[in-house]
């Protein structure tokens, strides 16, 4: 009866340790982009393969990248603030 409680208890730590360690590699973007445009609107899009989410100010962790195009703009001269996080699709 010990042993298969000692069985039961390892196999469960085995899998929790698994499973730690497939949470920790994380989702976090596969690539980063920096835009800084003119003033107005530009366009960001990601032609073939991969899906974009805005990633300013968060944990990319957290982030589920659902968008393939981004229309950026202000109404300064420049814009000197964006960064977008991409995702190859496999």
């Amino acid at each position: 009866m010990s042993r298969t409680i000692l069985r039961v208890f390892i196999a469960a730590a085995l899998v929790g340790l698994g499973w730690t360690a497939g949470r920790a590699q994380g989702s976090g973007p596969d690539f980063e982009i920096a835009v800084k445009a003119p003033g107005g609107r530009t366009e960001v899009e990601c032609v073939r393969g991969c899906k974009l989410a805005w990633v300013e100010r968060m944990d990319p962790a957290t982030i589920t990248p659902n968008r393939t195009s981004f229309d950026y703009s202000c109404g300064a001269a420049t814009c000197e603030s964006g960064r977008i996080g991409g995702w190859i699709d496999r």
